[in-house]
């Protein structure tokens, strides 16, 4: 695909600007607005309409007016919405692609696999609509029945973040109507034109007015806040860091609100002697450089047994320093801008605090000047087991490296941490995996692969990485509530 001012142009001035309530694009309630920048250039590529505390309540009044009937749609009928939202989709693959290299700078190639990957959640739960089985069986004594169904537990608020603006949206809504539940979705302020056009294919896919809105705001408070607080929502999923997630799940609890926290993580990536370390570069890059390293399942941590440590960092750190950066929309760009100026001095504060405590700089380490905000891709050795660094989400392409003597110790170090999200070993020998599987405290684990989400898979973590899961077979039932209904013995006047 050729990309030029004029395609960019022309595609910005045909996304909806406004707020999707009720089946219609409107301005905001105070005629509000804000504006989305390009992180590779700095430049406002778009002004949309920024949704008021009034409009999200208008929001929900909508959600909670289509809920009665859409819980009772047929499963089939939302079945086939979500199909055609994901044959849509496919047709203007290159657009989202597009869209999503302005608004958060990945580089276009690594764009349309998102699209592929985020597509999926709406073929997946489009298959999962119809499979949502209950049971009916006979109580332990025989004397009468037992018939469990799973009904849609109401309407649901929708929090993405700005890293994978179509693949987080998908998973959200993709089993809220497979599950048949209405939705509010709030995409992050710093890349909601992608929602803005999921919108516009989900209207065009049939789904009916009130069943999902979309508030983009520049306040997220001001969307969550009245709509928490509202007894008629009844669900919230949120995507995005934990201290915020903390404070959702506070508020939660006045409406005792069904969650799915999915949160920040501090992945481990272990490397053992035995791994075939070609195939662990090749893994580590995937883990790592995956969005710019702007990914709560990326590599945090490199944890690499002492004995091979030296060869897989210079091969590490080789790979790294050849990739191309540059904006997302250049051919031969491998790594793009760090979404903004602010998340880029977090992670050079990172880089520079384990310097300053003993690390060394492998590669890169710098920014670059000029336009946009971007980050060479840094390999740090040496680094101490106690430094900052190796405690917080990097959200960035910095890779630092320390060392392991035992697998008891790999075990030790990948544990030490208040998260539990993902995490990746690399290992010749099967037992090994099965035995570290065992004993660290995450909710997926990747073996010789960098790269594991899926939509049929449960994603998900443990510990500070939050609660529920999206995705797999789980991730409908997080839209549902279970009932049971006791049933007299049927048989009864027959005996």
């Amino acid at each position: 695909m050729t990309i030029t001012p004029e395609r960019e142009a022309e595609l910005l001035a045909s996304i909806p600007k406004g707020l999707l309530i009720n089946g219609e694009w409107r301005d905001s309630s105070d005629g509000s607005t804000y504006d989305v920048h390009d992180p590779a250039t700095g430049k406002v590529l778009a002004t949309l309409a920024s949704a008021t505390s009034e409009d999200a309540l208008a929001a929900l009044d909508a959600a909670d007016k289509a809920q009665a009937a859409w819980a009772l749609s047929a499963p089939r009928e939302r079945s086939n919405i979500l199909r055609r939202a994901f044959e849509l989709i496919q047709e203007r693959a290159e657009d989202f692609a597009l869209i999503m290299t302005l608004e958060m700078g990945k580089p276009f190639n690594e764009a349309m696999g998102e699209v592929t990957y985020g597509n999926e959640f709406l073929r997946w739960f489009s298959e999962e609509a119809v499979r949502d089985y209950g049971r009916y069986v006979t109580t332990p004594e025989g004397k009468n029945k037992i018939l469990v169904q799973r009904k849609p537990v109401g309407p649901a608020l929708l929090i993405t973040p700005w890293n994978f603006p179509l693949a987080m949206a998908t998973r959200k809504v993709g089993p809220a109507i497979a599950a048949g539940c209405t939705a509010i979705l709030k995409p992050a302020k710093l890349t909601p034109l992608t929602s803005q056009l999921f919108g516009q294919i989900l209207l065009e896919a049939g789904v009916p007015a009130g069943v999902v809105n979309i508030v983009s705001s520049k306040s997220a408070s001001g969307i969550s806040g009245p709509i928490m607080k509202d007894h008629r929502l009844r669900k919230v999923s949120f995507t995005g860091s934990t201290p915020v997630g903390r404070q959702l799940l506070k508020d939660a609890a006045d409406n005792v609100l069904r969650t799915s926290m999915e949160l920040g993580g501090n992945a481990p990536f272990i490397v053992f002697e035995d791994a075939d370390l070609d195939k662990a570069v090749e893994g580590a890059m995937a883990a790592k450089m995956r969005n710019m390293g702007e990914a709560c399942t990326a590599a945090n941590r490199f944890l690499v047994q002492d004995t091979v440590a030296e060869e897989f960092t210079k091969k590490f750190a080789a790979a790294l320093s050849a990739l191309k950066l540059g904006r997302g929309t250049e051919d031969d760009s491998q790594v793009g801008p760090i979404i903004d100026s602010g998340a880029r001095d977090d992670i050079h504060e990172l880089v520079t605090s384990a310097v300053a405590a003993g690390a060394t700089v492998v590669t890169g380490g710098e920014k670059l000047e000029g336009d946009g905000y971007f980050y060479k891709p840094t390999v740090l050795n040496n680094v101490p087991n106690d430094a900052e660094i190796l405690r917080q989400e990097i959200f960035g392409p910095v890779a630092p490296v320390t060392t392991f003597a035992t697998e008891a110790d790999a075990i030790k170090l990948a544990n030490a941490s208040e998260y539990g999200l993902a995490s990746y070993v690399f290992t010749k020998d099967f037992s090994k995996l099965l035995r570290v599987a065992e004993q660290i405290e995450f909710g997926m684990v990747g073996f010789n692969a960098g790269v594991i989400s899926n939509a049929a898979a449960p994603f998900g973590g443990v510990k500070q990485s939050g609660l529920g899961r999206e995705g797999g077979a789980e991730g409908i039932d997080e839209y549902t509530t279970v009932q049971y209904i006791g049933i007299a013995d049927p048989f009864t006047d027959a005996k």
